[in-house]
């Protein structure tokens, strides 16, 4: 499934180096039974993302937690233990790098791991 969303934003991609905003159904290609690992808000984290709309996030020295997720519209959406609602980010790839993007944040950069891959190797 990796190799399916990286294909079609190369393909896309391939004319200019410009960012590409993947849809729903590449943005739940690219998620779903995979983990992303990334720098948050300084702290180096991994994420996973259940077929089952479970994501479990767990950071450098701290405890996992246990959220839910979704793909609205063009939008990858969690909601966590004690959230009132649903957040949401845009998928962006550039230049063969992944990205975070939402109205309040910077562009923030991630790798895909093909897998449950929530303990590093």
């Amino acid at each position: 499934m990796i190799r399916y969303a990286a294909a079609i934003c190369v393909m896309a991609s391939a004319v200019d180096a410009q960012s590409v905003k993947l849809d729903g159904n590449e943005i739940g290609a690219l998620l779903t039974g995979n983990t992303v690992v990334g720098v948050w808000e300084g702290a180096n984290y991994r994420q996973f993302f259940g077929a089952d709309g479970v994501t479990i996030y767990a950071q450098e020295n701290a405890r996992s937690t246990r959220g839910e997720w979704r793909i609205e519209g063009e939008e990858y959406q969690s909601i966590w233990r004690n959230d009132a609602n649903w957040n949401g980010w845009f998928v962006m790839e550039y230049a063969g790098q992944w990205f975070w993007v939402s109205k309040t944040t910077p562009p923030t950069p991630f790798e895909v791991l093909e897998g449950e891959q929530l303990i590093a190797e």
